[in-house]
């Protein structure tokens, strides 16, 4: 592509707050993400761009960096750079990584396994359940409109009691409800960040949250699991946010232990830090575990998250961001522009399920899974890490060679589809993982496993691949 068509295709790239390479790179994300770059584009040379855009060269170098460590482009030498996704010489390669899983969640191939997306594929019979009592309910609504940009009464009442008999005194102007927990990061990343702040997240750590924060034009600065090095990231970056997902860590399933808890939420407070506390996984521990204190017990820098998504079922699409009264009040304000307000049977029927979640029989089913897909993965794959975890629903497996996301490819040929390391850590030291999630029945889970044993013994590990430079991490 000539430097003079992309620079018209990137129109009015530099309007914005923060630095230039930051909203440069935005630009061109939102280019590739809508396909107006498509896969196998080949991208002006450096120098040639920043000439055509009237910018300095390191202006151009940093925005394709940053595109490069998120896996939206590849830069070779010899060949250029161009969009991740087809080689210069036409074989399909690396492709950025959809965290949203849109192409497989809308394709729905029966031939082939989803081990990507970590969510429970019944809904409980609570739920059909819950829908029935609220049937009466429904039949006696009048001079309602039902729009509630904030979330239905009822329910912010039941998350706000959930929270304060974990020991987190909360009351319901607190409670926003969302359609679901993407809905709520997505929500939070608009009201707190600006273009080029700087966010500190774990690596690895959810996808979903890393698109959210890109899509604001952040810089993603990744530290340990925990968020260990925290308070001299802060001195040393100043960051806008941090993010952390403190029990059931998707994908480690680590649990932060109680004082590393307070130490992290009252560092955010000293350092005036808001801190989200990612607690969508909390619900998913083993029998005999006990849920962790909240770090919102620990003060109010910390934003907390949660979601039905996990513990019940998405197709309710609950969840929910717990806050500061005024910070509540701004969410809604940016949510009504987009969205008035929830489902209002969904919500009146969570209302139920929230009062009645520690009665679920989740626990002893994740554990049983769990348990196969670990038996299954040691049997037909011993060479394969799997370290064991406490709750949650994923494992984050390190391969013995090679690297997750052309093993990935290997996988889809062999049909199931599996989440490559590279696209949950931006520091880029998560090349040689794969997340596999044991939400799945056990004949699927079996089935899952006995497809990846045909594609690892199909599997040739690249010989030319260059390890990829931790471009943004600190």
């Amino acid at each position: 592509m000539r430097p003079i068509e992309l620079s018209e295709r990137l129109g009015r790239w530099s309007s914005g707050r923060g630095p230039l390479y930051v909203l440069l790179a935005a630009r061109m994300r939102r280019l590739i993400d809508d396909g107006d770059l498509p896969p196998g584009a080949l991208l002006p040379p450096d120098r040639a761009l920043a000439a055509a855009l009237a910018v300095g060269r390191t202006t151009v170098v940093a925005a394709y960096e940053l595109l490069r460590s998120e896996g939206r482009i590849v830069r070779r030498r010899g060949s250029g750079t161009r969009v991740a996704g087809i080689s210069s010489s036409g074989a399909v390669e690396d492709a950025p990584v959809d965290p949203i899983f849109l192409d497989s969640l809308e394709s729905r191939d029966d031939d082939v396994l989803l081990a990507i997306c970590a969510a429970p594929g019944d809904p409980p019979p609570q739920v059909a359940e819950a829908y029935a009592r609220i049937l009466p309910l429904l039949g006696e609504i009048s001079g309602d409109i039902g729009y509630y940009p904030y979330g239905h009464p009822a329910l912010r009442e039941a998350i706000a009691t959930r929270y304060a008999g974990q020991g987190v005194p909360t009351t319901p102007d607190q409670i926003l409800v969302t359609n679901g927990g993407q809905q709520a990061l997505s929500l939070l990343a608009h009201a707190l960040l600006s273009p080029g702040d700087q966010v500190l997240v774990e690596a690895p750590t959810y996808p979903g949250a890393l698109e959210a924060f890109r899509e604001e034009a952040a810089v993603l600065r990744g530290l340990p699991v925990g968020l260990d090095g925290f308070e001299a990231a802060v001195r040393e970056r100043r960051p806008g946010l941090a993010y952390v997902i403190p029990t059931y860590q998707n994908p480690t399933g680590s649990v932060l232990p109680a004082l590393v808890r307070e130490r992290l939420a009252r560092a955010a407070a000293a350092a005036g830090v808001p801190l989200i506390e990612d607690e969508v996984p909390a619900d998913l521990g083993f029998p005999g575990t006990t849920r962790p204190v909240p770090m919102a017990t620990f003060g109010d820098a910390v934003i907390s998250l949660g979601s039905l998504s996990k513990s019940v079922w998405g197709g309710l699409r609950i969840g929910w961001i717990r806050s500061p009264a005024p910070l509540t009040n701004r969410l809604a304000r940016i949510r009504a522009v987009h969205d008035l307000g929830g489902n209002v049977p969904a919500q009146l029927a969570a209302a139920h399920l929230i009062a009645e979640l520690d009665d679920l029989d989740l626990p002893t089913e994740l554990k049983s899974r769990h348990d196969h897909l670990q038996a299954q993965l040691a049997e037909h794959l011993p060479s394969w890490h799997v370290p064991t975890v406490q709750g949650g629903q994923t494992l984050w497996v390190r391969l013995p060679e090679g690297d997750g996301n052309s093993f990935a490819q290997t996988a889809m040929r062999h049909g199931i589809a599996v989440l490559p390391g590279s696209g949950l850590d931006v520091t880029g030291s998560s090349e040689s993982y794969v997340r596999l999630h044991f939400r799945a029945r056990p004949d699927e889970l079996t089935e899952a496993v006995d497809r990846l044993t045909a594609a690892w013994q199909a599997y040739h590990p690249p010989t030319d691949r260059v390890p990829p430079r931790p471009a943004i991490a600190i």
